[in-house]
């Protein structure tokens, strides 16, 4: 069990806390790329307890401000895009994307106040449908060598999604091989063929057999975990028989993302970002290593689940998460539908808006949360020292961490460790982008 103080030093993020300090030292998901419309490309974002306006300029660069107008605090979200910067609705007083005051036009012609006003600004970067921000101090970190951003724009798909509830507990189940067969168990399978866009409906590489029956048939995973230059690798093992076991590769790619294979050619590299202490956003970028993905297809399947502006689910804790008794009884596991995200997000939402970890029993299916924790907990001591933690990277240290490689796939009982390395050197040299073999 944690005590208390380390769930508290985990959990909160506003930038005077520990883990806040420690989040900041990495480039954050802070908007989708499709927020910024092109009738008006600006958005109010909160991220890590902070309130900032985000815009693109007319010149296409990206702008990132604290929220309150240096004037008399008005919200900059309401402003208006116009000569050159964002313009403040109360006075006019005119920013552009560094923070410079460019004019004051409310004061007299001769003053020099604008000249000594600079708004708070933050780097912000586009990568494969999603903006990215940086809130701590110095330089930021260089982006890592991930398959989700070197594949080019027309082989990934960028979403997000709304949780109620802390960061931490959205992330873990993400890196908690064991659920699967519980929380996510289908009672028949569907046509794989229909499985595009759809997490655990498509076939394991290597066999026919859906991992729905996977997943259902086989429910009790052999699991390891083992340290790596990015953060973590898992290993899902489950016996099928004397001559073929399923393999399930994932990785929880420090501080609070996790790689998993979506189908046998599209992965999922997922981010899960406080919004505050009690709310946060997942985002997810789809990447395909064969076919160019079907953006117009993905995005439909996911506004039929989330609402926008806000990107609110449309089942959550408001309408019971759309449980029906008979479909639990004859058709899913939860009775809560059959979109997984919709089993993940009940599942961490009724833990509490922060779990309360001391009154929690860790078995051995979960040894990926036990090392995560550990990892972080580090992490964060590092921080506090002023030295480097995990995964801030230059631009040489970037360009080494690659792939990760994720697979899902039935191989040799005997021999899976080279099998799942095999596959996955195969499909990157089989990708029609180029991307280069990884595993190790």
């Amino acid at each position: 069990m944690m005590s208390a103080t380390q769930n508290a030093l985990m959990t909160l993020t506003m930038r005077d806390k520990p883990a806040g300090k420690l989040l900041r030292h990495y480039w954050q998901p802070a908007a989708l790329s499709e927020e910024l419309s092109v009738d008006r490309p600006i958005a109010p974002v909160k991220l890590l307890g902070e309130d900032f306006v985000l815009f693109r300029d007319a010149s296409g660069r990206l702008g990132l401000l604290d929220r309150d107008c240096p004037h008399r605090g008005a919200d900059l979200a309401y402003g208006r895009l116009e000569d050159g910067g964002l313009r403040c609705a109360f006075h006019g007083w005119l920013f552009d994307v560094e923070g410079r005051c460019l004019e004051t036009p409310a004061e007299p012609e001769s003053s020099r106040l604008c000249s000594g006003i600079r708004q708070k600004s933050y780097p912000a970067i586009e990568r494969n449908g999603i903006i990215f921000a940086y809130l701590g101090a110095g330089e930021p970190p260089a982006f890592p060598a991930f398959d989700c951003f070197t594949a080019p724009a027309s082989h990934t798909f960028a979403f997000k999604g709304l949780i109620e509830c802390s960061w931490l507990q959205a992330l873990e189940v993400g890196i908690d091989p064991a659920h699967a067969s519980y929380l996510h168990r289908f009672f028949e399978d569907e046509d794989v063929t229909q499985s595009y866009g759809k997490q655990f409906r498509a076939a394991s590489a290597g066999s026919e057999m859906p991992m729905t029956r996977v997943l259902r048939e086989f429910a009790r995973p052999t699991i390891d975990v083992e340290r790596t230059d990015f953060g973590l690798r898992i290993f899902a093992l489950r016996h099928i028989d004397a001559e073929r076991t399923h393999v399930r590769v994932t990785n929880l790619a420090f501080p609070q993302a996790f790689v998993i294979p979506m189908s046998a050619d599209m992965t999922i590299t997922q981010w899960h970002v406080p919004i505050d202490d009690v709310s946060c956003y997942w985002y997810a970028i789809f990447t395909s290593f064969g076919a160019a993905v079907d953006k117009a297809r993905m995005r439909a399947q996911r506004l039929e689940l989330y609402e926008l502006p806000a990107y609110r689910p449309r089942r959550g804790k408001s309408n019971n998460y759309g449980f029906d008794l008979e479909e639990q009884r004859t058709q899913t596991f939860t009775g809560m539908g059959h979109d997984i995200n919709v089993h993940d997000q009940w599942a961490v939402e009724s833990q509490g808006p922060i779990q309360d970890r001391t009154r929690e029993h860790l078995g051995q299916s979960d040894k990926a949360i036990s090392a995560y924790r550990r990892m972080l907990i580090e992490a964060i001591g590092q921080a506090q020292a002023g030295e480097r933690p995990p995964m801030v990277l230059d631009a040489a240290q970037a360009a080494r961490v690659t792939g990760p490689a994720v697979v899902d796939a039935i191989t040799p009982t005997g021999d899976w460790q080279r099998h799942w390395q095999q596959i996955d050197r195969d499909r990157h040299e089989a990708s029609v982008w180029g991307a280069s073999p990884h595993a190790a």
